[in-house]
């Protein structure tokens, strides 16, 4: 993410129960779709609290560093204390402007951070920058409008009860890279070769609707500010709407989501 973020990110806690704990889902197929290889440096950009990172160096015993980066102090704090591996590496730094000289790792990753960046273009291109000759650019994104599932209950419901609501969803739905063709063309735009786009799904599973509204509710993430922003009758009216959406006609208890990310790799010439 960059200095100039849209996601509100202050808490490693916070982040791990909203997104952390999906985040470590979809980690292993990204790395299975954008490859290793015989990679010795790798960077991740956006590097959260660190799941990413992380998987790599649990499941590769050849990488010899991980370098994380993140907008967020918080974010950088709490991955530092999740590992004692020597190889991970955490800074903060802006992702439009990643502090390492050209060509300096084999492969540069950026895992469901890129659609909240605003500018997001200069961070492909750092991203390209840094990455050596004949190594791989990848990076993930929801689907937010075709395959978040759990974001559409809270954001369709939202855009029922009024106008901000309405400009909520648009906001959300709209993200830069998180439409169909968008990262593969901001790769090409790039000067990246050999672009592939594919889709990535994984299962949002929650155990009650209050597992599922906690992170809502919360203060950590891209619906942070608006329901915070709503007031605690608004709050209850969103919540309320929420909850029947989530339960459907059925007792609550537990309920699986569908989540798709688009996925997009590219070769530096």
């Amino acid at each position: 993410m960059s200095a100039a973020s849209t996601f509100a990110a202050a808490d490693g806690d916070g982040y791990e129960l909203q997104m952390g704990r999906w985040s470590r889902r979809l980690a292993p197929l990204f790395v299975e779709f954008a490859g290793i290889g015989e990679a010795r440096c790798v960077l991740d950009v956006g590097c959260g609290t660190g799941s990413l990172a992380l998987f790599m160096a649990q499941h590769d015993p050849l990488l010899a560093r991980i370098h994380g980066i993140d907008v967020s102090p918080a974010y950088v704090e709490y991955a530092r204390h999740r590992s004692g591996d020597a190889r991970l590496t955490f800074q903060t730094g802006d992702a439009r402007a990643l502090p390492f000289p050209d060509g300096h790792f084999d492969h540069t990753f950026a895992m469901l951070a890129l659609q909240f960046v605003p500018g997001a273009e200069l961070a492909v291109q750092e991203m390209r920058r840094v990455t050596r000759r004949g190594g791989t650019v990848a990076a993930a994104t929801w689907d937010t409008r075709g395959g978040f599932v759990a974001l559409r209950l809270v954001l369709d419901a939202a855009a029922m009860l009024d106008e901000a609501g309405r400009r909520e969803r648009a906001a959300a739905y709209t993200r830069p890279l998180s439409r169909p063709g968008e990262l593969a063309r901001a790769w090409s735009d790039a000067g990246l070769r050999q672009v592939v786009q594919e889709s990535i799904t994984i299962r949002m599973e929650f155990g009650s609707f209050v597992d599922f509204w906690a992170p809502i509710g919360g203060e950590e993430g891209p619906l942070a500010e608006y329901v915070g922003g709503l007031g605690s009758e608004g709050a209850a009216r969103l919540r309320e709407a929420v909850r029947l959406a989530y339960l459907d006609g059925e007792a609550d208890g537990p309920r699986s989501y569908a989540a798709t990310a688009w996925v997009v790799k590219g070769t530096v010439p």
